[in-house]
C-alpha cells in the first residue's frame, strides 16, 4: 500500500465519485486491497474477464514499493545465480512482451558492465550459489559474467526483439566509453529495457480495468477502484449478520468510514501484507522485506560519461548496483538493506555516500557531491521472510497464500456457495516485481477464477496496455502522430510532450484542450491549466503532490518550486473543490512529503 506520505493530513473537502461508487454499492466478487502494479495488473485482468471486482488502495497508485523501482523491465540476470531459472524465464518472455503491447512506456535498454578481471569469482560463485550466502566479497570475473550473458541469451531466444550481448576488450572498450576506470579488462554490452513512467503505466493499467467494468448493468460498473482509501479492520457488525469477506473501510481523505464485502479478498499490499492480514483477522508471517533507495542526479558531465547507456555493475561488497541515465537526469541506485517497517523509508546519508563511492568505482574522474542530487526515493520489496539468507540472495518470485476470513460469530468456515456464515477466501500475495505483473496478476486471477468458479475469456499477453494502442513504431512514425496533431497552441514540444506522457491517449487530452479556452502555467512549460483540469476529472488527484510525483516527473527532475505549487493549487481549487485554507494546506503538505520522503527543499510564496 505503500508509505502514508498522503494520507490524512489535508482532507478533502468534496466527495469523490470513486468512493461513492464503493459506497453506494458496497459489495463485489472480488476485493482488491492495494493498488501498486500487482494489485492494478489483477484489477484489470479480472475485470476483462467479466468480474465484479473492487480495488482500494490507502495512498495514491504505484505511492509504494511500484513508485520506488529501479524503473528497469529486466530478465534478472542476477537471479540466475541465485537458481532462479524459472522467474529468469517469464521475467524475459514478459520483458519481450512489454516492449510490444506498452512501447509509449518501455523502451530497450542498451546495458554496458564493466569487467575488472578474467577469472574471479568461480570458486567463490558455487559457494553462494548452493548457500545463498555472500561470504567474503568476491568479484565476478569476465569468465563468469559471459556465462550468465550467454544463460540470459538462451532464456531470451524465443519471441525476443533485442540483440544478443557483446564482449569488448578494454581498448575498444573505453574508445566507447572512454571515462570508465582505465583499470577494466573487458566490457560486456547486452539489452534489456526501461519503464521511464511506470506511475503512468500503472495509471494505465487501471484505466483499462474500469474501461473493462464500464459496460455492465451494475450500477457504477463491474470494476471500481479508489485510491486514499484503508482497510482499517474486519466489520464485526457485518461479520455477525454472517456476511462473508465484510470489512471496514475508511476514505484517507474525509475521514468517512463505510462497509465493504467480498467473496474473495486479494491482499496486494506489499511489504504491509502481514499487517493488512492482521486487521482482517487473518494473521500472518510471510513478509521480511528489504529497503532498496536511489537518487537522481543533475549531472551533465556523468551524463555524458555513460554514453546513454545503463552501467550496471559489481561494487566491492558485491552488489549488484547501476547508474542509469533519464533524459537530462542520472539515476544512481540500488541498496539492500533490512528495512524497519517502523520507520519511514527513506534514502539515508550512509546510502549516499555509498552512491558516491559506486559512481568513483566505475568514474573514478567524475566527482560527485550532494549538490548535485535533486530527489531520492526509497521502497520496501516486498519480499519474503528469509531469516539467515542474504538480502541479495532472498528470492524475488512470487507464490500466492491461501486462507479464510471467517465472519464474526460464524462457528465455522463454509464454502462460497454456502448462505449465511460463510468464510472469504483470502489470497495473499508474497513477492513480485515489475517486470513480471501481467503474468502474475494472470496467475492471481486465475486462483479468484477457480475459486469463484468461473473461466478466463480474455487473455492479456498480447493485450495493448492503454496509450500503448496504436503507438507509432519508428521515431518516423512518432514526428508524423506529432504533426498530425499539431494545433494552435499546441506545437510540436507540447504535443511530443502529451504523446510522452499519455501515449496515444493524449488524443484524449488534446480534444480536451481544444473544448475550451487554455493557456501553459507560468511556472512550466509541460503543465496547462486544462491539462489539470483533465487530470482532476480523470485520474483521481486526491492531493497536489500526486501531479508532482506520480502525473508528472517534475519532482523525479527537481523542477519543483515555490511558483509552481501555489500556482497548480490555484488551478485545482476549482475542480477539486478546494478553498483557500485547503490550497494552503495542500501547499504545505507537497513541501512536507517532497522533504521527509524525498529530500527536496521548496520554499513556498505564501506565508
Amino acid at each position: 500500500m505503500g508509505n502514508t506520505s498522503n494520507s490524512g493530513s489535508a482532507a478533502g473537502s468534496t466527495r469523490r465519485t470513486s468512493v461513492s461508487a464503493l459506497r453506494e454499492r458496497p459489495r463485489a466478487q472480488v476485493l482488491i486491497v492495494g493498488g501498486g502494479i500487482n494489485g492494478v495488473g489483477t484489477f484489470r485482468d479480472l475485470a476483462l474477464q467479466g468480474v465484479d471486482v473492487a480495488l482500494v488502495e490507502r495512498g495514491d497508485y504505484c505511492q509504494g514499493a511500484s513508485g520506488a523501482s529501479s524503473h528497469m523491465i529486466h530478465g534478472g540476470i542476477r537471479y540466475l545465480e541465485n537458481g532462479e531459472f524459472r522467474l529468469v524465464q517469464e521475467s524475459v518472455v514478459e520483458r519481450n512482451r512489454l516492449l510490444k503491447i506498452a512501447p509509449h512506456y518501455v523502451k530497450p535498454l542498451q546495458t554496458t558492465i564493466p569487467i575488472f578481471s578474467t577469472f574471479s569469482g568461480m570458486l567463490s560463485a558455487p559457494t553462494r550459489f548452493l548457500t545463498h550466502k555472500q561470504g567474503k566479497p568476491k568479484e565476478r570475473g569476465a569468465f563468469l559474467i559471459k556465462l550468465g550473458l550467454s544463460m540470459y541469451d538462451f532464456f531470451s531466444r524465443d519471441g525476443g526483439t533485442v540483440p544478443r550481448h557483446q564482449f569488448l576488450g578494454k581498448e575498444k572498450a573505453l574508445a566507447e566509453l572512454p571515462q570508465l576506470h582505465p583499470g577494466i579488462k573487458y566490457a560486456a554490452t547486452y539489452f534489456d529495457a526501461s519503464v521511464h513512467n511506470p506511475e503512468r503505466l500503472t495509471l494505465d493499467v487501471l484505466q483499462d480495468g474500469e474501461k473493462a467494468g464500464a459496460g455492465s448493468s451494475l450500477p457504477g460498473g463491474s470494476a471500481r477502484a479508489s485510491n486514499y482509501v484503508s482497510l482499517l479492520s474486519m466489520d464485526t457488525v457485518a461479520g455477525t449478520a454472517g456476511q462473508a469477506g465484510a470489512v471496514l473501510l475508511r476514505d484517507e481523505l474525509t475521514g468517512e468510514e463505510f462497509s465493504f464485502q467480498a467473496d474473495v479478498i486479494v491482499n496486494t499490499t506489499g511489504a504491509w501484507v502481514d499487517l493488512t492480514n492482521e486487521a482482517m483477522g487473518t494473521a500472518s508471517r510471510f513478509m521480511g522485506g528489504t529497503k532498496g533507495s536511489h537518487i537522481v542526479l543533475d549531472h551533465p558531465e556523468l551524463l555524458a560519461a555513460c554514453g546513454g547507456r545503463e552501467i550496471f555493475f559489481e561494487h566491492t561488497d558485491g552488489r549488484i548496483v547501476l547508474i542509469y541515465p533519464m533524459g537530462d537526469r542520472v539515476l544512481v541506485g540500488t541498496t539492500d538493506v533490512e528495512a524497519d517497517m517502523a520507520q519511514d523509508a527513506v534514502c539515508t546519508e550512509d546510502e549516499i555516500d555509498y552512491f558516491f563511492d559506486l559512481v568513483g568505482h566505475v568514474f573514478p574522474s567524475i566527482k560527485v557531491e550532494r549538490g548535485h542530487i535533486v530527489y531520492s526515493f526509497a521502497g520496501v520489496r516486498p519480499l519474503p521472510r528469509h531469516d539467515d539468507t542474504q538480502p541479495g540472495f532472498v528470492s524475488r518470485d512470487y507464490r500466492i497464500e491461501r486462507s479464510e476470513q471467517s465472519p464474526a460469530g460464524s462457528a465455522a468456515a463454509g464454502d462460497l456457495t454456502a448462505a449465511g456464515g460463510r468464510a472469504a477466501v483470502v489470497l495473499s500475495l508474497i513477492g513480485g516485481k515489475w517486470t513480471t505483473f501481467r503474468a502474475l496478476a494472470e496467475h492471481l486471477s486465475n486462483d479468484v477464477l477457480g475459486t469463484l468458479g468461473m473461466e478466463r475469456k480474455v487473455s492479456t499477453a498480447k493485450l495493448p496496455i492503454g496509450g500503448g494502442l496504436g503507438f507509432p513504431t519508428s521515431e518516423e512514425g512518432i514526428q508524423d502522430w506529432i504533426k498530425k496533431h499539431m494545433a494552435p497552441g499546441l506545437g510540436a514540444d507540447r504535443v511530443s510532450g502529451l504523446l510522452t506522457r499519455y501515449g496515444t491517449r493524449a488524443e484524449d487530452v488534446i480534444a480536451y484542450l481544444k473544448a475550451g479556452d487554455d493557456r501553459k502555467l507560468r511556472s512550466t512549460n509541460e503543465l496547462s491549466v486544462r491539462e489539470l483540469e483533465f487530470m482532476a476529472a480523470n485520474e483521481q488527484l486526491g492531493h497536489l503532490v500526486d501531479v508532482l510525483i506520480r502525473r508528472t516527473s517534475l519532482a523525479f527532475r527537481g523542477l519543483v518550486t515555490g511558483e509552481l505549487l501555489n500556482e497548480i493549487a490555484e488551478v485545482l481549487g476549482t475542480p477539486l473543490g478546494w478553498d483557500s485554507a485547503k490550497r494552503h494546506a495542500e501547499i504545505q503538505h507537497a513541501q512536507e512529503v517532497l522533504l521527509r520522503f524525498h529530500g527536496v527543499t521548496v520554499h513556498s510564496l505564501v506565508a
